[in-house]
């Protein structure tokens, strides 16, 4: 098929390189000409695994390609996907400007009948936007879609070439068929293509990552509970994880959650129920919760050493909101930093890919940026762990107790065994165990 993405974000990059992948023809439009540019050039402005041997290997092989007209990417697409970006507005409502905007162009170059397919993360009532901002520009047939995505960052390219499912939200025959043609090739061992209404795909999206955020705090507020009670977070999480209808995904406690999309979509869909006259309850406790959890490490360091960190050293291992990605959108490690430097403490920090990030749009030189997890811990009085990388999971404790000034660890995700960094005579503090 012929298509298009607009946007070269997350979503809109990684989809229009797995859409040439299965052998379509895409092209990816962005407004962005020095981002077009090195995207032509091969340069991935993001870290994925495996995104970039992908896209230089279609760009290559003529199957991908990108520019900043609308009038070279959209004439003859049979598909336009919208992958914009939906930031939360001071109220926590999704901003659909840049879809509109979007649409509104997509329209003004439409050559024949195209489906339109809304693949941001946007609230109910959305595609009826689309559609009206569509057809103010154009007298050519088209369909508005809503295909919501579900890509974990750092597996987005297996999510998306092998989806758990797939969602469709379209109330036109034609559309749904097209569609299904699409992502034909990639449910081929027989997960479900689902279905639906639009509205019902567009609240999809909000409800799967409000529940998986759900399910963070609450094991948060159960580690909570652990660490009065001597009871040990990793055994209740096994002895309820066992349970088929809980099962064991999204129950490791932790300092919270962050990125692109949980704290966004939460937000969005509190402000969507409150405009549709339902206080949902559940989720402001949630994000409350996790509002809470990102300050718990520091709490945690502050009691050890005193609330006055004037002269203490803290070196800070992951800097990402999660591993295998440098997106640092609403990480821990944000306010964990903050909040060190604000007691006093000197803070030396590693992360294997979000460096960059860290220094250019957060903490400037205000911290210090080590070279490897060992240089981090030289001469430091606390070692507080908030991204789980695999590099970290498995250090010679013995040297890092050596390296230290004082042996105390932080750790945020649960992945050091206690009794044997205490039989080496660490300091250890766990979340719940």
């Amino acid at each position: 098929m012929r298509i298009a993405v607009v946007g070269t974000g997350y979503v809109g990059l990684v989809a229009g390189t797995c859409f040439a992948e299965s052998g379509n023809t895409v092209v990816c439009i962005d407004i962005d000409q020095k981002k077009v540019d090195a995207l032509r050039r091969g340069e991935v402005p993001i870290y994925e695994p495996g995104l970039e041997e992908l896209l230089r290997r279609n760009t290559k092989d003529g199957r991908l390609s990108f520019t900043t007209s609308y009038a070279e990417g959209i004439p003859r697409a049979e598909v336009v996907f919208i992958a914009v970006g939906t930031p939360p507005g001071e109220d926590g409502s999704a901003d659909l400007k840049y879809v509109l905007s979007a649409a509104r162009s997509i329209g003004q170059h439409l050559t024949g009948y195209a489906v339109i397919v809304d693949k941001s993360t946007v609230p109910v009532g959305t595609a009826a936007k689309v559609q009206a901002a569509v057809a103010s520009t154009t007298q050519h047939p088209f369909a508005v879609v809503s295909n919501p995505e579900f890509l974990k960052e750092g597996a987005a390219i297996d999510d998306f070439l092998k989806p758990d499912r797939v969602v469709i939200g379209s109330d036109d025959k034609r559309a749904a068929d097209v569609m299904e043609e699409l992502y034909a090739p990639f449910v081929r061992t027989g997960n479900p293509i689902i279905h639906m209404a639009i509205a019902s795909a567009e609240l999809t999206k909000y409800a799967a990552n409000a529940m998986l955020a759900t399910r963070i705090s609450f094991m948060n507020e159960i580690a909570n509970i652990c660490n009065r009670s001597g009871a040990n977070i990793n055994d209740v999480r096994r002895g309820i994880g066992s349970d088929a209808r809980i099962g064991n995904r999204f129950l490791f406690a932790g300092v919270g959650y962050g990125g692109s999309c949980f704290p966004k979509d939460v937000q969005a869909i509190v402000k969507t129920s409150a405009e549709l006259g339902y206080d949902f309850k559940i989720l402001k406790a949630v994000e409350a919760v996790n509002a809470d959890q990102k300050r718990l490490l520091v709490q945690m360091v502050k009691q050890h050493h005193g609330a006055n960190l004037a002269g203490k050293t803290v070196a800070v291992w992951g800097l990402a909101f999660k591993p295998n990605t440098d997106d640092m959108r609403e990480a821990p490690a944000i306010v964990v930093v903050e909040e060190l430097l604000a007691a006093g403490a000197k803070v030396v920090a590693f992360d294997p890919e979000a460096m960059t990030e860290a220094r250019h749009r957060h903490f400037g030189e205000r911290i210090t940026y080590a070279a490897n997890p060992m240089e981090a811990v030289k001469g430091a009085d606390a070692l507080v762990l908030v991204t789980e990388w695999n590099e970290f999971r498995r250090p010679d404790f013995e040297a890092i107790k050596s390296a230290m000034r004082t042996p105390a660890v932080f750790d945020g995700r649960n992945i050091y065994p206690r009794a044997t960094l205490e039989r080496l005579g660490f300091a250890y503090y766990g979340i719940g165990c």
